[in-house]
Parts: structure tokens; sequence; C-alpha cells
């Protein structure tokens, strides 16, 4: 596999376990390489890492750059698997051109970015100017290292983020998100206060979705899991006494729902008919997303009797406030053609002690926008929750087609590949917004190797593209 030097580091990061907000071990596995290698090193509270190196020789006049990623990475996998990312190192495998995870995400969101610029500091037949790395913590789930990146810790002027995602496209913009988290609390009733020989308990659970990273993948059609499972509910509930005992349902507030669960009780009497209606109702939901979700699983099955309900009266609200609360693209960009400009994402539904939880994420490129998807969430969600909040949320990052370092890069792609990259902006979110906050006079650019599947079991990336990236990175670097 080559370029060789960047996955050895890639797959030596695989070893390291590096959850949002638990950074701590790659932390200090970058300290320690940067000490292996003589290479300038410190870190901050928030534990980000910076690295410096001088220019070699006959490059001490130019002015230098920044190179960007971010430690941690999206932890999901399989229901069928076992790992435990606090813990267990990342089990990769290659599949043709593909570098695959054995069930769960593979980390190269973005573990490939550093790896990439570790192999460039570390090569000493590379021309460059001065290079500071900048390694940054929890950007999946919050950008707080970002955030808390003190003012003047940064020399350079210029920066290239290897976030990105696509083979061949420079990206000078990325939308800004917010969260916003609800909660419905309720007091349960027993089971052995019903009339349990009435009632006929069923598990019904959605499997199999490719789910996939919310801003990337939000506009390609694939169904979030939560929603499979709560329209029915709701189709169902005005034609029964229904009970609710749990509902549980997706894992990251960045990533489309692909498994969900709800366990219920229907009057014994209808016993016959509620499967009657799911497997019509299965039927329905393969024509409007068979075409994507290959792999799509719809199961009904009777399960023993709960130990609890949610208050039906509450139970019957929380089903229509996740009908009512929006999922998806919202609105497409006016200025980029093929660019979403405002979605947001039902990501999750949790059974906790005393309260059911949802989390969900907003984006937007338009900051007015941005608010107003918020609000109208908000809104759905107060038809159920006693409880909604806000995260504070980060800024997007507006593009400059005048970027001196943009015109840099595309001509450094030209140079080797014959042909011209693509420059758009991406409607995930990206740290550079919040770099500008910090330093507005920064010029940035962000580039990565071709991956799919992105904050899925499916996260698959590309090694020809990993290559020419690579190269590309090292032009850049030479040209500057």
């Amino acid at each position: 596999m080559e370029p060789k030097s960047v996955f050895e580091i890639f797959s030596q990061i695989n070893q390291v376990p590096r959850p949002s907000k638990h950074e701590e071990r790659i932390s200090r596995w970058l300290q320690s390489w940067a000490a292996d290698h003589n290479i300038e090193c410190i870190a901050d509270e928030a534990m980000n890492v910076i690295m410096r190196v001088p220019a070699t020789a006959g490059y001490e006049d130019h002015e230098g750059i920044i190179l960007q990623a971010h430690m941690d990475m999206v932890c999901e996998k399989n229901g069928d698997v076992e790992h435990d990312f606090m813990n267990d190192p990342i089990q990769t495998y290659v599949d043709g051109d593909w570098l695959k995870a054995k069930g769960t995400t593979l980390g190269a969101d973005n573990g490939i970015g550093i790896a990439m610029a570790l192999s460039a500091i570390s090569d000493k037949n590379l021309k460059h100017p001065a290079i500071e790395c900048l390694f940054t913590v929890d950007e999946e789930t919050g950008l707080t290292g970002a955030e808390k990146l003190q003012d003047g810790v940064l020399k350079g002027r210029r920066l290239i983020n290897l976030d990105s995602e696509d083979d061949g496209q420079i990206f000078i913009g990325c939308a800004g998100g917010i969260d916003t988290l609800a909660k419905m609390h309720f007091e349960p009733i027993a089971s052995s206060q019903m009339n349990q020989a009435s009632l006929f308990p069923v598990r019904l659970s959605v499997t199999g979705l490719i789910g996939g990273h919310s801003g990337d993948d939000i506009n390609k059609g694939r169904a979030n899991a939560n929603q499979l499972l709560v329209w029915f509910i709701a189709r169902i509930w005005p034609q029964t006494e229904m009970q609710l005992a749990s509902i549980n349902g997706g894992n990251l507030r960045n990533a489309i729902a692909r498994e969900a669960e709800a366990i219920l009780c229907v009057p014994m009497a209808y016993k016959e008919q509620i499967r009657v209606e799911w497997n019509h109702y299965i039927a329905q939901m393969e024509g409007v997303f068979g075409e994507v979700e290959k792999d799509m699983h719809l199961e009904l099955e009777s399960c023993d009797m709960p130990k609890t309900f949610v208050p039906a009266d509450k139970a019957y609200r929380l089903i229509m406030a996740l009908c009512e609360c929006p999922h998806g693209m919202i609105a497409m960009s006016k200025d980029m053609p093929g660019l979403v400009e405002t979605s947001t994402n039902l990501a999750s539904i949790k059974m906790r002690e005393g309260y059911i939880e949802i989390n969900t994420s907003q984006r937007s490129s338009v900051e007015s926008s941005k608010h107003h998807i918020k609000w109208a969430v908000e809104q759905a969600l107060s038809l159920a929750c006693d409880e909604v909040t806000h995260g504070d949320g980060y800024p997007g990052w507006t593009p400059n087609v005048q970027s001196p370092l943009l015109e840099i890069t595309k001509q450094a792609y030209v140079d080797l590949f014959k042909a011209q990259p693509q420059v758009l902006a991406i409607h995930a979110g990206l740290e550079c917004g919040l770099f500008l906050e910090k330093y507005p006079y920064l010029d940035m650019v962000s580039i990565g190797p071709q991956m799919y599947g992105v904050h899925s079991p499916q996260e698959r990336l590309s090694i020809s593209s990993t290559e020419r990236c690579y190269r590309w990175l090292c032009r850049v670097l030479e040209t500057l």
C-alpha cells in the first residue's frame, strides 16, 4: 500500500482508542511520536497538539503553512459486532482498492489526515516552508478543540485542512451547525397495574440501513431508522389502545440513524391485524427506499411482557412530536448549485431512567436559516417534551474565491494530474469557521482522499486516492 509511510502511521493511529471527548491517549501518542522524531511539540489545556517543523534549506524566507486535522473519530458499529471503542484497536482489512474496518467505523475521518501530515513533516526528502501541524480534539461532537484554541498559538497565515472526503475536490466553505436536545420526563406505569392477559407485546425493529454522515449524506435519499419506526407507530395508534414500553434508535448527533427498536403492546384482538399492517408498511417503505436501502430489514416479533410502560397520553404526544420533527434536506443553496444549504437530522431517541431523550442536529450555510430550522425542531419536540435546549453551535466558513492558497492548490493538481479540480463548499461542518474567528487573516483550503460511508460501519477509504491526495499535498508544500 502506497504511500507506505502514510498507511504505516495510520495503522499505528488505529491502535489507539480515540472516541470524541476521550482523546487523552491519542494526544499523548502524538506527543510521543513528535519526541521520537525530534520535532517541537506542545499540547494545550484542551489536549490539542501543535507541532512545528522548520523550513528545509533554501525555503527559510518563504511564508509557512499550517496542516490541520482532528484526533477524534465517530464510534459506530453494527449491532452484531462486539467492539469496545474505549479499549479495542480498529480492525482493518483491504478489499480491492478499499481499506475497511470489521463492522465498525474505520477512523479515516480524520486519522488519515493526521497520517498524511505526520508523513510530510517526517520526510527528509520533501522540500517545504516552515510547517505547523495542528491536531484538534472533539471535532465530531462539538468542535470544542478548535473553540478552545488560544489566540496567538498559530504563527502561519495559511492553512490546509485535511478533513475532506472527496477525490479531486477543494473545499473553500462549510455549513455552520447547532444541536437541539429534548427530554420528556415521565413516571413509568408498572405492567402489574394493567390487564396483561388482554395485551399482546411485540418488538418492532429497523436494521440494515446505510446511515452515514448527517451533513455530507443528508441529500442522498437514505432512510432514517427513527422515522421509519415512529411513522408506523403513528399510523396504527388511532386504530388501537396501544401501550408504549420503550423506544430507542440511532446513536450519534452527526450520523443518520441506521437502527431503531420499540417494544409496545396492542390489544389481543389486534394481534393478527398488526402483522398485516406491518407487512403492508414494509412493502410501502421498500417502494420508497428500496433503490437506495438494499439491505433494509423491518421485523415484527412477539416478545415478553415489559415491566413498565410510558403513560399513554405522554407516549402518544411523543410519537406525534417525532412525526412532526423535520428530518433531512430543507433547502438547496441559491449561490452554489448542488450544495445543500440547510438540513436537520433526527439523530437519536434514547430511553433513560425517568425520561426519553431526543438528540438532533441542524446545519446551514446561512446563519439565519440555521436558527430558523432550530426553532422549527424545538416547536415540534415541545409538543411532547418538557425540556428543549440548544448547544452553543459553531459558525460556517464563508468561501473566498480570491484565495491565493486556492490558486496554488488548484495549479498543483493540474500539474500532477492534467485535470482541473472541483472547487466547492461542503454541507458538513469543518473547524475552519472557528479558526477564522480567532485568526481572521487565515487563507484556507480543505482537501482529502476519497471516502464513503463516513460515520457508519460502511466507512471505507480509497487506497489509490490516498496516494494521489498525498502527492498533491506534497506538491503544494514544494510549491509554497
